[in-house]
Order: C-alpha cells, then structure tokens, then sequence
C-alpha cells in the first residue's frame, strides 16, 4: 500500500495510515508501508567523512517540514543509515519506522544486516575503587584486583579500565610475600601481577576524584589515564568494595559519599551522553542502599547485601594474619574464572552467583532501571570488551593474480635483494651531529 500525505487547505487535520496516526506537514515523501510500528533503536555515530552531507541532508529535512529537533529524552530519534548512492553521492537515508527508509531502499538491499538498527552498544569500560586503606582491609584491595584481573582477561584493556586502590598492600612492611597480592589462602593467583595499572592511589582516592571522574569534570591537564573518556556508546561497569552503611560507603576512612550523591553523578552521567549502559556492583556492608536512590534509566545494580546487613569475609590468610577476600566477590570470582570471551553465559546467571546459603548475606538486585532481561544479556556485555566493526555497502574489486605474474614479479624481487646491502639501524642518530 502506497500512501502519501497531501497539504491540507484548512488546517491541521490527523489522518489515519495503516494505523498510525499522523499530523499535517506540508509535505511528506511516497513511502511503502505495510503495518509497520515504531522501533527503539541505539544511536550510532556518524562517520566523519559523511559529517558535512548528512547536516546538509537533516536541514533539509527540516525545512521540508519531515522532521523536527528535539532535545533529548528517553526515546532516541528515527535511525539513520549513511548510504553511498549509485549517483555517486553521499546522501541520508531515513530508517522508516525500522522497516524501510525514505526512498525506498530496503535494509537487505544495502547489505545491512537484519539487526543492524538494534545494534547495542560500542565500547566498554570498567570503573574499579577500593575506598579502604590500613593492612587490615587487605582483603578489599584483593576484591578489586581481582575484578581488574578478570575484566582485563576478557578483553578490556587498561586504557579503559580506571583503577582506583587506597593502599599499597603489595610494598606494605607487613606483607610478607612483597609485590604479591594474594585472593586465596592457598596462593593460587597473585592478582597483583606485573602489568597492574593503578591510575588512582593512595590519598588520590577520595569522594571529589570519583564524582569528577564519573561526571567528566576534571581538571585542565589531567592525564588520559585518569579520565573516564565514554560516550553514549559505552558500556560502563562500576566496581565498588570497602566499609559502608545505611546510604553512604567511606573513603579513607575519613569521608563518605552518599547515595544521593552517587545517583546524581550517574543522572550527569546520563544527560551528558556518558554511557549507553551501565553494570552497578557494590561489595560492602547494607550495600544495597547505595543504589536506592538511582533514578537514571540504563541501569542494572546489584549489592552485596541488604539494608541492615552486613557483608561478610569469605577466609583467613594465616600467613598473614587477615582477611584475604570477601565472600560475594570470592563467588563472583569463581563464576567470572570460567567465563571466555566468546562465552555464552548471561547476566542473569551472575546475578545469582551468591545465594544467602553460602554469602551468610542477602544478595540484592535492581532491575527496574534496567530495560532488558538480564537472563538475555551476555556477560561480556559488561565484562568484556566489543571490538567496532566498520558496516559498508561499497564493493571492493579484487583482481584475480595469475600464478605466472606472481613468479615473475618474485624474480624481479629476489634479483633486486641480492644486490641490496642490508645493515642494522643505528641506535643513536649520531650522524645528526657530526660537523
């Protein structure tokens, strides 16, 4: 069924197309709609190559009267596909309602996969802090290096992890294992390493460094390594663990942020398009009631333990004398050691890693911020890491080499070798300075 929106000499008037009903424009494009419906589809970037074309094309959208800006809210504009036409120009196709565009160039036509426009996110990060410091909290040190040590297995590398530890526990005079960090009596895992990347520690790990890195509002001239550089494409984890209480989790022992103060950074996260997802995970005592407060959509959460519960060590490191890990995190471990990056295993399954018979405590979970089930999300959605890939219609012409072109031109190679002095590179440039 073709349809086609005529202006109308008496005003504004709603007519009814396949169901949909449409306000008066001065002018809308044939389309070939057959029951469609409306689509929520993820934003994508535009190409920078294609920057200029597609502004030229949306203005001219908008003067024809097809579309309209708006700000920003919670349902994404129509999708956009960026198509090189058989004209040779780059021009804007318009996704219509997620079933064909503007004129009439079908999805599998282009080449575009049938999942393109539902297409998740882009990149992935993980935010990592241990608030505690002192030889008797060495076991949230562990926690979160052993988080660190698992992301970075599966594929997040350090430019996008930003670690934050309170203590040195490696050099600290008591360890008597030096530069190790141990998360099991038995010494199965030195989760300190030697390719640890610490990019907040000490008394750089305070409540006004973790707002400012989450918001973005840092400093003029803070290193790349202490920036938290996502956009609305990425996949954020945010790894807690430490000492808390009833809305608030202690830094240093000598301040606190609140829950309050916690879902405010995340809302500016949010309206500053600072990420596409996000996988909350606190490890300490009431820690769910540090996700109460959450209002920013995205959002999956899950705490150690209720309101009014305490979180609890898992065992005792007797060459040590304390604490080597606690007990939701040591679970949360054993579960991530037996996932691969190409493994099939979903949120859901991580969500109950910790059941009350074994975590003393009562795990809990917020799902209500989060639009998806979780039984359908990946876990590498969160704790691994997306390789982009670079979607294109254009054909590439590959020639076909006869084998005698190919020993002909290995002739000329090894002719023109063997008459070629090789010699070593200098190592120093020295003949820049010779007079």
């Amino acid at each position: 069924m073709t349809c086609r929106l005529k202006k109308e000499n008496n005003g504004p008037k709603l007519k009814k197309v396949n169901e949909i009903e449409v306000s008066h424009v001065d002018e809308v494009r044939d389309c070939d709609a057959q029951w469609v419906t409306t689509v929520k589809a993820d934003a994508r970037t535009v190409p920078y190559a294609l920057q200029d074309a597609v502004e030229e094309e949306l203005e001219l959208m908008r003067v024809e009267g097809i579309m309209y800006p708006v700000q920003r809210g919670q349902w994404a504009a129509t999708p956009f596909v960026c198509l090189l036409k058989e004209n040779g120009k780059n021009e804007l196709d318009l996704a219509l309602l997620g079933l064909r565009v503007l004129q009439g160039l079908e999805l599998e036509q282009a080449g575009i996969p049938d999942n393109f426009a539902r297409a998740g996110h882009t990149n992935n990060w993980a935010v990592l802090v241990d608030t505690s410091r002192f030889w008797f909290n060495y076991r949230h040190v562990a926690n979160v290096l052993s988080i660190y040590r698992s992301v970075k297995r599966l594929g997040i590398p350090d430019s996008q992890i930003i670690l934050m530890v309170a203590d040195d526990m490696a050099c600290n005079s008591r360890n008597p294992r030096p530069a190790t960090v141990f998360n099991n009596a038995k010494q199965h895992i030195n989760v300190y390493g030697d390719d640890v990347e610490v990019d907040y520690r000490g008394y750089e790990v305070t409540v006004e460094n973790f707002v400012r890195l989450l918001t973005g509002r840092l400093p003029p001239g803070t290193p790349r390594s202490k920036q938290l550089l996502t956009d609305e494409g990425s996949n954020v984890l945010v790894y807690l663990t430490g000492h808390g209480g009833d809305g608030f989790l202690k830094f240093q022992d000598s301040e606190e942020v609140t829950s309050q103060e916690l879902a405010d950074a995340l809302e500016q996260m949010w309206q500053k398009r600072r990420y596409h997802e996000i996988f909350f995970m606190i490890d300490t005592c009431q820690a769910a009631s540090m996700y109460e407060k959450f209002y920013s959509p995205n959002i999956l959460a899950v705490a150690s333990s209720l309101v009014g519960e305490d979180s609890l060590s898992h065992h005792v490191d007797p060459a040590i004398g304390v604490y080597i890990i606690d007990r939701y995190t040591f679970y949360a471990l054993d579960f991530l050691e037996r996932v691969e990056p190409d493994s099939s295993k979903m949120m859901g399954e991580f969500l109950a890693v910790c059941p009350k018979r074994v975590c003393i405590s009562t795990v809990g979970v917020r799902l209500d911020l989060f639009p998806r089930d979780p039984h359908k999300v990946p876990i590498t959605d969160f704790f691994g890491s997306l390789r982009p890939v670079e979607l294109t219609v254009s054909a590439v012409n590959v020639t076909t080499i006869h084998g005698d072109e190919i020993a002909s031109d290995s002739l000329e190679l090894d002719a023109k070798d063997s008459t070629q002095k090789l010699h070593y590179a200098k190592q120093f440039p020295s003949h820049l300075f010779d007079m």
